[in-house]
């Protein structure tokens, strides 16, 4: 009798894989995926509007109102015939912007444009994040479809072989129909294995037509976590775009108060005005100022502002609790799906040598092949397990460094 094939690990999982970040896309594909993604591109539109929006709130809205009127003046003089006269007039007026609104205005616009950039980093960051989620995904479920193409393939060898001993009379008709049962199932699982990676490798090529996908590369063992709880905590704390954006946020919100503050005291307009009076026979040129009278409107303006900007505060010492929770689950997460990997890996290779020890006894005749198939299964479910646990710590470690701003660092943000 020959020897029955142990169980065959996919060539796409073994460990043997000398690249500084194991399991990654090229930078350069990385790169170029961000730079073209849509998101990028309407942060990066919102960046030039708020450019726009400065130069708006720098120029003001102070402008020079020109009017032109035209009259007519009719007299009755105690004595003799009415008289009628043509009369013109025209002004020309402009507010003025008091001392300190200007400034106020400018740093508004400077506030606004730093808020817009703060959101274009985030927009790329979160494409960071999806590119790196979507891309696991595809690798996952290729290192799924891969174990089951092998599963498949050493149960066929094992069927071949015992349709050849049932033909020479050395194998009974049940096991050949366990075999072929167990090689149908492994088949259908295979089958909708494929249809999963097929799925998710469309899913990423249609997010990042940048990417290039071939054949996922091997993928080398997960580093551990190093650093404390503390140091990744701050790291990404000090990185975080949705923090920042906050930060940007309230200090806007507080220039806004500020110049609400200083509505309280209008602006007062200038002009000229000349007139042509009694059809010629009466020219006036005089100069005028406007001062507008404060009302409770702007004083109701300067609460609201005042109200919003303690909003954006308190939303601001939110993000920073969700942040600081969010960073504390993550870097639990990566620690323990280091262990997890870990003793599945020691699991896997254990069941690797039972279902060795099961094919060996079914060899010498010592065993049945419904306990080699059991433990055959059993092998598979535990490398499926392995292959799983080892791609989630490494998307873990991952997922961490780039919100510590260590992994995909273009100085794009």
């Amino acid at each position: 009798m020959k020897r029955l094939p142990v169980i065959a690990l996919a060539t796409w999982a073994a460990l043997a894989l000398a690249e500084p970040l194991p399991g990654l896309p090229p930078d350069d594909m990385v790169r170029q995926a961000l730079q073209t993604h849509p998101d990028t591109l309407a942060a990066a539109s919102e960046v030039r509007q708020e450019m726009a929006n400065r130069d708006r709130l720098e120029a003001g809205e102070y402008e020079w109102n020109l009017s032109v009127a035209g009259q007519q003046r009719r007299t009755r003089p105690p004595a003799g015939a009415h008289e009628n006269f043509n009369e013109w007039n025209v002004a020309l007026e402009r507010p003025l912007r008091l001392p300190g609104k200007a400034a106020t205005d400018a740093e508004i616009g400077a506030g606004g444009i730093a808020r817009a950039e703060t959101a274009l980093g985030d927009a790329i960051h979160e494409t960071k994040r999806d590119l790196l989620k979507s891309w696991f995904a595809w690798l996952k479920e290729s290192a799924v479809a891969g174990q089951w193409a092998a599963q498949a393939e050493l149960i066929e060898r094992q069927a071949r072989m015992i349709g050849r001993r049932l033909q020479l009379g050395d194998a009974a008709r049940l096991e050949s129909v366990q075999a072929e049962a167990a090689l149908a199932q492994a088949r259908a699982q295979a089958i909708q294995a494929v249809a999963r990676q097929q799925a998710a490798r469309e899913t990423l090529r249609r997010r990042y037509p940048a990417l290039v996908l071939g054949e996922p590369a091997g993928i080398g063992e997960p580093p551990p976590l190093t650093g404390s709880d503390e140091e990744w905590l701050a790291a990404v704390a000090e990185h975080s775009h949705e923090l920042a954006l906050a930060r940007r946020q309230t200090q806007l919100a507080e220039l806004v108060a500020t110049r609400q503050h200083q509505e309280r005291t209008p602006d007062p307009s200038i002009g000229l005005a000349y007139s042509n009076e009694r059809g010629g026979e009466e020219k006036v040129l005089s100069a005028f100022i406007r001062i507008p009278l404060a009302g409770g409107a702007r004083r109701a303006a300067e609460q609201g502002a005042r109200a919003a900007a303690d909003a954006a505060r308190y939303r601001e010492a939110a993000v920073a609790r969700q942040i600081a929770l969010a960073t504390a689950s993550a870097v639990h997460a990566a620690r323990s799906a280091h262990t997890a990997w870990q003793a599945s890996r020691t699991a896997a290779a254990q069941m690797e040598q039972a279902a060795n020890m099961a094919a060996r006894a079914y060899q010498l005749g010592e065993g049945s092949l419904s306990e080699w198939l059991t433990a055959l299964r059993l092998a598979h479910e535990a490398q499926l397990a392995s292959r799983s646990n080892q791609l989630d710590a490494l998307e873990q470690v991952y997922r961490l460094q780039l919100d510590a701003h260590r992994l995909w660092e273009f100085g794009d943000e």
